[in-house]
């Protein structure tokens, strides 16, 4: 039998669900609660994260009557969870792209980048730390009292993960290498579900893209001589530079040739004159 409790959380979801116009679903899996207390600072006033277990949120999903929003329950979530909002979903997206925040790695994280220990002092004493250093080959020696990495050294590349000696190592050292953030899987709005990768526009590459679209329109319009708010004005110049082009190629006086004609035939009387008296 359903607990009491199960069903008034249930209830309490699908009102949520209801009230609000944009609906996602974020990844919680090993998110530390100081950093996700930073970023629901940051969503404060803009977004509502709420927390439940998986089934809970499946159920709340499919008992309310928005289209199409059972459709995000196909996004793969270790540990899923509501974020709610009046935002739309690129904007929400973008904002929890930017609150990114930095950590200790874990036994078993993969590091995002190379992680590099730069050579210097570092803040142990001298003492049996210095050997641990050198378990995980980084080159160490004792100066001033204190343990100094002998040169820069990179104890993990891109993708390897990283264990637990290693993780213990750089915690002594202060060095934080995982960026943690909250990964909007996909958002609900009007109807359709948005994924991550839609959702993450490069604005730069997306407005340098509709820029070389206008370009490739005005183009396609000048060359097929399609008029329209934009290409009329190039048409009527090439329209006016090809009449003029034939006026003077046959020598037709009028208001738009009988200059440059003019200057055509005084510059053939000089040269003619020229001519005359050799």
């Amino acid at each position: 039998m359903v607990s009491e409790k199960k069903i008034k959380e249930v209830e309490e979801l699908k009102k949520l669900v209801e009230k609000y116009p944009v609906i996602g679903i974020v990844d919680m899996f090993k998110m530390p609660s100081k950093q996700l207390q930073e970023i629901r600072k940051s969503l404060r006033g803009k977004a509502i994260i709420r927390m439940s277990k998986k089934s809970l949120i499946e159920l709340a999903l499919k008992g309310v009557s928005k289209p199409n929003i059972e459709k995000l329950l196909k996004l793969e979530a270790k540990q899923p969870a509501l974020i709610l909002s009046e935002l739309d979903p690129f904007k929400l997206f973008k904002i929890l792209k930017k609150s990114r925040s930095k950590s200790y790695a874990k036994a078993g994280d993969v590091a995002p980048e190379d992680i590099i220990v730069r050579a210097g002092p570092t803040p142990l004493p001298a003492g049996p730390a210095i050997g641990e250093l050198q378990r995980v080959k980084i080159p160490a020696m004792v100066k001033e009292g204190k343990i100094h990495v002998k040169e820069d050294t990179v104890v993990a590349k891109k993708g390897d993960v990283i264990n637990e000696e290693l993780a213990n190592v750089l915690k002594k050292l202060e060095i934080q290498p995982i960026e943690i953030s909250l990964s909007l899987l996909g958002a609900w709005e009007k109807g359709i579900v948005f994924s991550k990768e839609v959702l993450d526009v490069d604005e730069k590459e997306y407005f340098n893209m509709l820029i070389q679209a206008h370009s490739n329109a005005l183009n396609l319009a000048v060359n097929t001589c399609y008029p329209n708010k934009i290409s009329i004005k190039i048409l009527l110049q090439k329209a006016y530079n090809y009449a003029k082009n034939l006026g003077l190629n046959v020598e037709i006086l009028e208001r738009g040739t009988i200059k440059d004609l003019l200057m055509k035939a005084s510059m053939h009387a000089q040269i003619l004159k020229n001519m005359i008296k050799l």
